[in-house]
């Protein structure tokens, strides 16, 4: 499915949160990553990730992508003129065109090229304040605050670090301000990519994992606003482990309990724009 980013109006996505230095998360995260490639042999770089029809090295082929394009929308947030390459963008399918373009380098090229994208990742991030934070960035969901924009980044790649740790038989680094990071992100992903594609559904979606410790409560609308507020009595409630919980709503495990019928669609945004299916 084609996404419709909203570039006008509201931004479709709002986090009633105190705005963190996201860039902590984010960039240990990748230097994690990058400190664990370091280490895999040519056998491993072509071993099967969790991703259909991708290698692990096909996955960090997509990270480096996934990076230039996160260093081109912050360094155009920063200069007051957010990017719009988004619109028409098909999750689906484009992602798998722009990792062909790197199938002939060898695992050591794309382990270079991914490193020198954190570092310039690192580069445009450094020393930004609340007020830089807060500025318009362009992310799958359209203009969202920069902090938003990165939490999106964190959890693409929080999950595909999972994708090829896991087929490896490595144990993957759940450090709790990503786990919670991620979590409290892809839950209210799904409502928003809804809300860009024209749903005009109400409800209320409510998150507590353990494992860390992580509450969020997600009001959906015209607008998707995630907090750790009281959740509304109608909510659907999902509970279990927080790392588990967000394997469920990034559609690469099953949710730890059956959700009713009439509360799916708050669940299936996430899917329906990534041709995603549901696990179990």
């Amino acid at each position: 499915m084609l996404l419709t980013p909203r570039y006008d109006g509201p931004a479709v996505l709002r986090f009633d949160a105190p705005i963190d230095d996201l860039s902590v998360p984010l960039l240990r995260q990748r230097r994690r990553m990058g400190d664990f490639l370091s280490g895999l042999d040519d056998a491993q770089w072509a071993t099967a990730s969790r991703c259909e029809g991708w290698s692990v090295r096909e996955v960090i082929a997509h990270l480096v992508g996934t990076d230039q394009f996160w260093v081109l929308a912050v360094s155009a947030a920063l200069a007051g003129a957010p990017t719009r390459y988004l619109a028409g963008f098909d999750p689906a399918v484009t992602p798998a065109l722009m990792v062909d373009g790197m199938r002939g380098l060898a695992p050591a090229q794309v382990q270079a090229s991914f490193l020198e994208g954190v570092e310039a990742l690192a580069a445009v991030l450094a020393d930004l304040d609340q007020a830089q934070w807060s500025l318009q960035a362009e992310a799958p969901p359209g203009h969202v605050p920069l902090h938003v924009m990165a939490r999106h980044a964190l959890w693409d790649a929080w999950i595909h670090e999972r994708d090829i740790v896991l087929p490896l038989g490595a144990n993957p680094v759940d450090e709790p301000d990503e786990v919670r990071t991620c979590l409290q992100y892809v839950a209210a992903l799904g409502p928003a990519l809804l809300a860009t594609s024209g749903s005009e559904r109400a409800g209320a979606l409510a998150v507590d994992g353990a494992d860390p410790d992580t509450h969020v409560v997600v009001e959906v609308g015209a607008t998707v606003v995630v907090s750790e507020r009281e959740a509304p009595a109608d909510a659907l409630h999902l509970e279990g482990r927080s790392v588990d919980l967000v394997e469920a709503l990034s559609f690469r495990a099953p949710f730890p309990h059956d959700i009713a019928e009439g509360d799916r669609w708050l669940l299936g945004g996430l899917a329906s724009a990534f041709d995603l299916a549901p696990h179990g």
